[in-house]
């Protein structure tokens, strides 16, 4: 096992941490896919409106590789499909039975699993749906089957504020994680398993499948970040990740030849009613997930996917196929009288402008600006807590004047897209969406 410290990154201590405690959520009336979340997916429908699916029927497929299936994560009838501007398909919603029946794929044991061919266990996963769980570096996309990548990472944790706690969602399933492993191995030759070293509660458990234990503040844990800290060819950057709790959707479909659907969800945030672990399905409802949502309704705002690379969602939207953590914080919409002249003892920050870098106790935050746009002034904070040594704001400029050399050589494509220099950020710009955006047209150009 190898142990990586990171030095760079940071972590910010909030309130609204969710308790260790663990509620199951009944079946909610409603589930559904949205591919709107899925990134550079061009979906095509394969059901309308009215129409009758089993669990793990195909809803719709990607008009670039129609070998990508995604399915119905729930029996019923296709309630309603929700077109965005220039009809984009932002959510497929089934109203499920109370019966509900499904779909059934192949499945096979351990000693099975041994002898099979990496091409039978690819086609096992398209079939099944869920090769869409992995993810290529440095774009993000979706892989290609017929390629096998240099090595396939997987985080176990992250350390961004209210994400699920691995000893939770991996109780009673350290077998079915190291059965996720054998799949990989079939894979790629190369399998990374990290874990982070403040989880020493589980790692016991982890022996012989464990290959990496992390140390450092947020973004450490990262995929992208161990990556960084450990390629030594360029081929390398072509390498694939998934996240804990996504292989274990994979063992299971493989395992039991079902489609799996169950999650482990954090509800957390200064407004959320409880806070806590949840037991959900794939593609419930925000409402359903939130029970009585917060004491000002009007003035919460919902963050699916965490408060650093989540983004804001209505309540009445559904989880993603990636989320696993819902997220009510105040909008931050009030105005703060003589806010200029404050001290700043409750106003979280890195720099030390205000007296909150004196103070070690959680902070409540909310979404609010608490300034104006500006021009970049060269402080040098987003280089300070950059994981992966880029240079945010040359690569901001860069990208800005349409320099995408520049941009490149600046380290574009190695960022891991953690949000810190933008929360860093004292004139207020959105640095991470900036570079996001950039590597996502870059990748356009050329595939």
């Amino acid at each position: 096992m190898k142990f990586i410290h990171n030095k760079k990154g940071y972590d910010l201590h909030l309130t609204g941490n969710p308790s260790q405690q663990v509620s199951p959520r009944e079946t909610p009336e409603f589930v559904a896919l949205v591919p709107d979340k899925i990134p550079f997916v061009k979906p095509r429908l394969k059901v309308k409106q009215g129409s009758r699916v089993q669990l793990g029927s195909v809803i719709f497929e990607d008009k670039r590789n129609p070998e990508f299936k995604f399915l119905s994560p729930g029996g019923g009838r296709v309630a309603e499909i929700v077109f965005g501007p220039r009809r984009v398909i932002q959510q497929v919603v089934v109203q499920l039975d109370r019966d509900e029946q499904h779909e059934s794929f192949s499945s096979c044991t351990e000693s099975q699993l041994d002898s099979m061919s990496r091409t039978s266990l690819v086609d096992a996963i398209l079939k099944g749906g869920l090769w869409c769980l992995f993810r290529e570096f440095p774009f993000g996309d979706i892989p290609r089957p017929e390629v096998q990548p240099p090595s396939i990472i997987v985080s176990l944790d992250s350390r961004e504020p209210f994400q699920p706690d691995p000893a939770i969602y991996l109780a009673d399933r350290v077998d079915l994680l190291a059965f996720g492993v054998k799949i990989l191995r079939k894979l790629s030759d190369e399998v990374h398993v990290s874990l982070h070293q403040d989880n020493e509660a589980i790692a016991g458990q982890l022996k012989g499948v464990l290959t990496h234990r992390v140390s450092g503040p947020y973004p450490t844990g990262d995929a992208g970040v161990l990556l960084y800290r450990t390629k030594q060819h360029p081929h390398e950057n072509k390498a694939w990740y998934i996240s804990g709790q996504d292989l274990l959707l994979l063992a299971e479909l493989i395992k039991t030849g079902k489609y799996p659907v169950e999650r482990t969800v954090v509800l957390a945030g200064s407004l959320a009613h409880e806070k806590l672990h949840i037991r959900t399905r794939m593609g419930a409802p925000l409402k359903f997930i939130s029970g009585e949502t917060s004491q000002s309704p009007e003035h919460s705002r919902y963050i699916v996917g965490g408060i650093f690379r989540g983004y804001a969602a209505e309540k009445e939207s559904f989880l993603d196929l990636y989320a696993t953590s819902l997220t009510i914080l105040p909008e931050g919409d009030k105005k703060e009288l003589f806010g200029f002249a404050r001290p700043g003892l409750k106003k979280p920050t890195r720099s030390r402008t205000f007296l909150s870098s004196l103070k070690t106790s959680p902070f409540e935050v909310d979404c609010g600006l608490h300034g104006e746009k500006r021009a970049c002034i060269n402080c040098g904070y987003c280089d300070d807590v950059c994981a992966v040594d880029i240079l945010p704001q040359f690569a901001l400029k860069s990208t800005l004047t349409g320099e995408v050399e520049e941009s490149l050589a600046h380290g574009l494509l190695d960022c891991v897209n953690c949000g810190l220099c933008t929360f860093v950020c004292p004139s207020k710009i959105d640095i991470c969406a900036i570079l996001r955006q950039a590597k996502n047209e870059y990748y356009k150009e050329i595939s």
